[in-house]
């Protein structure tokens, strides 16, 4: 019989379905169950194009500063890419929910940046090949 960890079915069940495996923590309980699903979705229709090059993503929380006030909720994102070096984005502001609007924003960025620099790759190893064999 076969048996898989957990993770090898959140990781299978998200290959299948074109869903991407998410972990949302947040140390002070800042998130509600409808809030966690809210996030999800948010997360899915962000980067459910590149859900294929995806492992899993991890969104976490935390208000650096405590009670004194200030500019200290920070969002951080962590895109585990599959073949690449993951994303990490951080993100602080005031607000929780435009601390995570403005990480959302910048991890789309900078995974689309990184696969598109992984298909530009072969062509320029391909150059420097050839440059070599002419010299």
């Amino acid at each position: 019989m076969n048996t898989l960890t957990k993770e090898d079915a959140v990781r299978q069940a998200g290959s299948r379905t074109g869903q991407i495996a998410t972990h949302i923590r947040s140390l002070e309980h800042d998130f509600r169950a409808e809030d966690r699903a809210y996030l999800r979705r948010k997360l899915a229709r962000r980067l459910g194009k590149f859900a294929d090059s995806i492992e899993r993503v991890s969104l976490r929380t935390e208000d650096v500063n405590g009670p004194r006030g200030g500019i200290d909720r920070v969002c951080r994102v962590k895109v585990v890419l599959r073949g690449l070096p993951s994303v990490a984005i951080e993100k602080r502001n005031a607000a929780l929910n435009a601390a995570v609007a403005l990480a959302l924003d910048g991890v789309e960025r900078a995974v689309r940046r990184r696969l598109q620099r992984r298909r530009m790759k072969p062509l320029r190893r391909a150059a420097v090949a050839k440059r070599s064999v002419a010299s």
